[in-house]
């Protein structure tokens, strides 16, 4: 009887079936699940890959403050040490007859021009000042960080003499002291602003937009 037993062997149940198919199924799909990771895996070291490719705008925005920074605080610093020790007195030579430090106090624009219009400029410069500020969101080029660097650094600086100096808010006289011969008297943030607004010609001039994208008409 065992050895009978022993020929014929004992019959499957359907537990064991089951049993079987649910470990058949187990592997299977453990088996897509791996080939899913690795696709996705893949994917995102694609996107990561190509996110290192792309221009890093936040290390331009930061080149952007970082001039903004250096030329306001040079502006100011230049200002507050003119005005305490060379206004008042006769205007000193720097190179002979052909650059003095001469202090004035300017209501206008830049290089003294347009000085009835004060709070109108106070207004523009306050206005630049957003525009700037808004453009850096889409900020890819270094060229572009620098001249709108010097263009936010020469604003503010004029609009802090607006805001806090004589006679009142928005109507503030700007400290002047730059004399060249034969030219108007001019400061350190005017300086900035010309100088960020040739670099912007420039490179209009050669195509190179904020965003870091070269045109050519």
């Amino acid at each position: 009887m065992a050895e009978a037993e022993r020929i014929i062997g004992t019959p499957d149940t359907p537990d064991d079936d089951h049993q079987q198919t649910a470990a058949a199924g187990a592997a299977a799909g453990a088996g897509i699940a791996g080939a899913s990771g690795e696709a996705a895996t893949d994917g995102a070291a694609g996107r990561q890959v190509s996110a290192a490719h792309k221009p890093g705008r936040g290390r331009r925005i930061a080149v952007l403050f970082s001039v903004a920074a250096f030329a306001y605080a040079l502006d100011l610093i230049s200002k507050m040490l003119v005005v305490a020790r060379l206004e008042g007195r006769a205007p000193i030579r720097v190179v002979g007859d052909l650059l003095e430090l001469h202090v004035i106090r300017n209501p206008g624009a830049a290089f003294s021009f347009g000085a009835a219009f004060t709070v109108i400029f106070s207004l523009i410069a306050a206005i630049v000042i957003v525009v700037i500020i808004r453009l850096a969101r889409k900020l890819y080029s270094f060229p572009w960080a620098i001249a709108l660097g010097l263009l936010l650094g020469g604003a503010l600086g004029n609009l802090t003499d607006r805001i806090f100096r004589a006679p009142g808010v928005f109507e503030g006289a700007v400290v002047d002291f730059i004399a060249p011969k034969g030219f108007a008297v001019f400061n350190l943030a005017d300086s900035a602003i010309v100088c960020g607004g040739i670099l912007i010609v420039v490179l209009s001039f050669y195509g190179l937009d904020p965003d870091g994208t070269v045109h050519k008409d």
